[in-house]
C-alpha cells in the first residue's frame, strides 16, 4: 500500500420478491477460475435487506470489510477472479436490479469518530445522524441543516449532500481515499479545494468506482447545545411533515434545477415576483408558455423540482408497486411490493412529462445499480 498526496488542482417497510439465481458451489469470474466455497466473501446475499427501498436481487459476493487491510484484500482477491466491484453505502439514494449484481459488493464499516476540541475525526462508515448526535453532545455547531438526513458519511461526501441552504462541503477539511484504480490501492489525501465540491457533486462522484472514501476531518464551531439540539430537532420534524417516511423510499429522486440551468436551456427571462417566487419566459421555443414557480436557496437559487413533478399532474401515479408520493412528488414510494423496474418506468415518465411540459430536463440524484 502506498500513501499519495493529491495532485488534482486547489480550484416499517416492505420486502419485495425477490427472484433467485441458481448460483452453484463454485462460483466463476469472467476468467472461469472457480472461487472456492473457502473464500472470504459471502455469497448470494439478497440486497434488499441493504436498501431503504427493500428493493433489489441478489448479490454474487458481499463483504463487510471493518478497516483499510480488510479493504485493501477484498480488492485484490476481487481482481484475482476478475469480479467487478460495486461500493455500498448506507443504501439510501440506491436503486438496486432487480437482477441483483453478478460481483462483488463491498461494504466499507470504517467506524472512526474521535473529536478533539473543534475537530472531528469520521470513518466513512459512521451514520450522519450518528455523527450529528455526537456533535451535538459536544455543543458543536455547523451540521444542524443534516437533521433527519439518512445515509453514511462517506455517501453523503460523495454526493455533496445539502438541504436548508447547508451543505457537506461546509464542514470538510479533508478526506482520505484509497485510489483502486491502478496496479496498487493508494491511499489520498485531500483537502476541500482538492474534493472539488459541486451541486451534489465531488471528485468521488466524478471518479466513480475509482475510490472509496475512508475517512474525513471535519471542522466546525463551538455553539450553545440547546440552540444546536432544537436546530436539528426542527429540520427532524420538517422531513417527518413533508416527506413520506412511512413507505420505503430513497429520499429525493432528482435534483432540484438551478434557475442558472434553466436560463440557459430555454434561453427564458426570470422575473423576480418576490423573494420565493419567480417569473419564467421561455425564448427557446414559441410553443412553450411562460411560467411562475417556486424559487428557493439550495446553496444557490433552484426551482423544487416537486413543483414541477406536482404541475405535471403525476401526484399519485403509480406503476406496479411503486408510487409517486402525493405529499412529496419527488420521493417515488415503494408502497406495494415495488420492483426496480416499476421505478424505472415512473422516473421515465417524469422526466419525458416534465421535459414535454416545461422544456426542462431533470437529472438524477439517485445511483444504480
Amino acid at each position: 500500500m502506498e500513501w499519495q498526496e493529491s495532485t488534482h488542482s486547489t480550484q416499517k417497510n416492505w420486502r419485495s420478491p425477490l427472484p433467485l439465481h441458481p448460483f452453484q458451489n463454485g462460483i466463476y469470474g469472467k476468467s472461469g477460475a472457480a472461487v472456492p466455497n473457502s473464500f472470504m466473501f459471502s455469497q448470494s446475499i439478497n440486497l434488499s435487506n441493504y436498501s431503504n427501498y427493500k428493493i433489489g436481487g441478489l448479490a454474487r459476493y458481499f463483504y463487510r470489510a471493518k478497516n483499510v487491510e480488510q479493504l485493501i484484500r477484498s480488492i485484490e482477491k476481487a481482481r484475482q477472479f476478475q469480479l467487478p466491484v460495486f461500493v455500498l453505502g448506507g443504501g439510501t439514494n440506491l436503486l438496486i436490479s432487480d437482477e441483483g449484481f453478478n460481483g462483488l459488493v463491498l461494504k466499507p464499516e470504517i467506524n472512526l469518530l474521535k473529536t478533539e476540541g473543534n475537530i472531528i475525526k469520521v470513518g466513512a462508515g459512521v451514520s450522519v445522524s450518528q455523527l450529528l448526535n455526537c456533535v451535538i453532545t459536544k455543543s458543536l455547531s455547523g451540521l444542524e441543516w443534516a437533521g433527519g438526513l439518512p445515509g453514511t458519511l462517506g455517501g453523503a461526501i460523495r454526493g455533496n449532500a445539502g438541504a436548508f441552504g447547508g451543505e457537506i462541503k461546509d464542514s470538510i477539511k479533508e478526506v482520505v481515499s484509497l485510489d483502486i484504480s491502478g496496479k496498487r490501492p493508494k491511499l489520498v489525501k485531500r483537502n476541500n479545494a482538492q474534493c472539488k465540491f459541486g451541486y451534489r457533486n465531488s471528485i468521488f462522484k466524478m471518479r466513480d468506482g475509482k475510490e472509496i472514501i475512508l475517512e474525513a476531518t471535519l471542522a466546525i464551531k463551538k455553539g450553545d447545545k440547546k440552540e444546536i439540539r432544537d436546530a436539528a430537532e426542527e429540520k427532524i420534524k420538517y422531513r417527518q411533515e413533508r416527506q413520506p417516511l412511512d413507505y420505503p423510499n430513497i429520499g429525493s429522486i432528482f435534483k432540484n434545477v438551478p434557475l442558472a440551468q434553466i436560463i440557459a436551456d430555454l434561453k427564458a427571462q426570470i422575473t423576480q415576483i418576490n423573494s420565493d417566487t419567480v417569473r419564467v419566459s421561455p425564448r427557446s421555443s414559441p410553443r412553450k408558455s411562460a411560467f411562475t414557480a417556486p424559487m428557493k436557496t439550495d446553496p444557490f437559487p433552484v426551482v423544487p423540482t416537486a413543483y414541477l413533478i406536482s404541475e405535471c399532474g403525476l401526484k399519485g401515479v403509480s406503476r406496479g408497486g411503486a408510487m409517486i408520493s402525493p405529499k412529496h412528488p419527488n420521493f417515488i414510494v415503494n408502497v406495494l411490493n415495488a420492483k426496480a423496474v416499476d421505478v424505472k418506468a415512473l422516473i421515465n415518465l417524469v422526466k419525458l412529462e416534465v421535459k414535454k411540459k416545461f422544456g426542462v430536463e431533470l437529472e438524477e440524484e439517485i445511483i444504480y445499480l
